[in-house]
């Protein structure tokens, strides 16, 4: 048996071909909703070039805008993976949501098919491939670890062209697979809805960009560049403001569904009883007080919907850990202080012990809130 990473181990799978249940992620009243908007492709990486479009111009153009729309309504925080054209490794995408603690990451490209009538806009999530043409999408979107240097290594062996190495993928995103569903769904709603596109509806696929992201996470394909009509209209300004308008509109949707899903689920249930588990073996500076701010520092370095025991046989011999509960899911995290530049060496060491994804994670009274705040706080 492959030996998979302990946190990839964490999660469940498909069974039976039907999604599991996942978890509803109540948003912190603390801080706000932050979505991640990637422009796919980039720099060396051009995307494809149906009838002579720039698929890493368009997505760029259409991403951007759709971030001025979302911080027009002042209530979210809206981060980029690149905003020019350059080149973006696929792991790097990833770690800029976590590392940011996103709600929502959304993955924008431009399709294209070997028949120039393929049409339509499509949205994904992370998930076995259904059919032939589901495997084609990914395998043409994740083939871009080609470009990276030493990728057999970065991602684990994982081949792009075989339908096999998906397995492993679909085992990360298990926890957040309902919202990033409901996510995919209001996306492609609005695009029927608001600018009668041909309903492509949700799918499932293996693309890398999705496998790390530690929140909901969907691709969007806007359209095929390779259909001479669509591909007209994407690369024209009319067109991708249309697009990002529509996006922009059903994220703001989900962010109101998930809202009201929240406001319902807590007037018809108490609140529940503090879940945090305390520091196994704590490192001397946590038991001194907080800042002046109640400010500490944690290293995330697993997420899981399965309750583990804070033992280092379980966490790679890291042995000052502590878990916190958020409704189903429990988040485990490295260390505790309260300096950022502490916490900086903390998640050194994590990485090195071979948590190559952890992030920095800021509380303050209990409660989780912005990493940025915190710092300027100190």
């Amino acid at each position: 048996m492959r030996n998979y990473p302990l946190y990839l181990l964490f999660f469940g799978c498909l069974i039976g071909g039907q999604l599991l249940s996942s978890p509803l992620f109540a948003q912190n009243g603390n801080r706000p909703f932050v979505v991640v908007l990637d422009a796919g492709h980039g720099g060396k990486d051009t995307g494809n070039r149906g009838n002579g479009y720039y698929e890493k111009h368009i997505a760029l153009n259409i991403t951007k805008a759709i971030g001025k729309q979302l911080e027009k309504t002042g209530t979210m925080k809206v981060l980029y993976t690149r905003q020019d054209d350059r080149f973006i490794e696929l792991k790097n995408r990833a770690k800029i949501a976590n590392e940011a603690d996103a709600d929502l990451f959304v993955s924008i490209h431009c399709d294209a098919f070997t028949s120039p009538k393929a049409y339509g806009a499509g949205t994904f999530v992370l998930g076995l491939h259904r059919n032939k043409d589901n495997f084609r999408i990914a395998q043409k979107e994740n083939s871009v670890i080609f470009l990276e240097d030493d990728y057999e290594t970065t991602y684990d062996g994982f081949d792009p062209n075989n339908p096999e190495s998906v397995i492993s993928l679909v085992l990360m995103q298990e926890a957040y697979l309902g919202q990033s569903i409901e996510a995919a769904s209001t996306i492609q709603k609005s695009f029927v809805t608001n600018l009668n596109r041909k309903d492509r509806t949700v799918k499932q696929a293996g693309f890398l960009v999705l496998r790390e992201t530690y929140m909901p996470s969907v691709l969007v394909e806007v359209g095929f560049l390779t259909n001479k009509k669509e591909g007209e209209y994407l690369n024209s300004k009319r067109g991708q403001q249309e697009m990002a308008n529509t996006i922009a509109k059903a994220i703001l949707n989900y962010k109101k569904q998930l809202d009201a899903s929240v406001r319902s689920k807590e007037a018809v249930l108490p609140p529940p009883p503090p879940t945090k588990e305390p520091l196994v073996n704590p490192p001397k500076e946590a038991k001194k007080k907080t800042t002046k701010k109640g400010i500490v520092y944690r290293v995330q370095i697993a997420a899981s919907s399965k309750s583990l025991p804070l033992t280092k046989a379980n966490f790679k011999g890291l042995n000052e850990l502590s878990k916190i509960k958020s409704d189903r899911l429990y988040r485990y995290y490295y260390g505790e202080t309260t300096r950022y530049k502490t916490a900086q060496k903390l998640k050194e060491k994590a990485v090195n012990q071979g948590y190559e994804h952890a992030f920095i994670v800021a509380f303050k009274a209990g409660k989780k809130i912005d990493l940025q705040t915190a710092i300027s706080q100190e």
